[in-house]
C-alpha cells in the first residue's frame, strides 16, 4: 500500500448538459478551476454510442489489450471517479461508471467517450495539498496513481 495526504477544498455542484462528452468536460472544468485533484460521483443518462472500457481482454497478459464495448441505447447511470494530474499537470478523470437498461447493466471506465443524455449530474470534492499524480506505465500501458 502506498498513500499520501489531502485536505478538503471547495465543492461544486455540475450539471452537464446533452451531448457533452463526459470525461472531456470534466476535465476541462478541472483545468478551469484549477482544480489539481477530486474525488467526484456522478449520476444521470449516458446517450447510445457512448463507449466504455469493460476489462482487460485477458486478465495477466504480458500486453494489455482493452476491451471496449458500445452502449446500443441510452443507460442509466452511476458513477464515482478521482481526479489527479497526469506528469504534465493536466487533470486527468479516472472514472467507473455502471450503465443500466431495461434488465442489462454493464460497468466500464469513461476514457473513450460517455455522451450525456439530456444531464448528468456531478458532485465533485476538491482535495488539496495532494502530491498524488497519474504516472504512465510502459508495461501496463496506461497511467496509475502514485500517491
Amino acid at each position: 500500500m502506498k498513500y499520501s495526504e489531502a485536505k478538503p477544498g471547495r465543492t461544486f455542484v455540475i450539471r452537464l448538459e446533452d451531448g457533452d462528452i463526459l470525461h472531456e468536460s470534466i476535465e476541462s472544468f478541472a483545468l478551469e478551476k484549477d482544480i489539481k485533484a477530486a474525488a467526484l460521483i456522478v449520476l444521470g443518462g449516458a446517450d447510445k454510442e457512448s463507449k466504455l472500457i469493460v476489462g482487460p481482454k485477458e486478465g495477466r497478459s504480458e500486453k494489455i489489450v482493452p476491451l471496449e464495448q458500445l452502449l446500443a441505447e441510452v443507460n442509466e447511470v452511476t458513477g464515482t471517479g478521482t481526479i489527479f494530474p497526469d506528469e504534465e499537470g493536466s487533470p486527468t478523470l479516472h472514472m467507473h461508471i455502471a450503465c443500466g437498461h431495461e434488465d442489462k447493466t454493464v460497468t466500464g471506465c469513461v476514457r473513450r467517450g460517455v455522451k450525456v443524455w439530456h444531464i448528468m449530474e456531478v458532485v465533485l470534492w476538491e482535495l488539496t495539498g495532494s502530491t498524488a499524480v497519474r504516472r504512465l506505465e510502459e508495461n501496463l500501458v496506461f497511467k496509475l496513481l502514485h500517491p
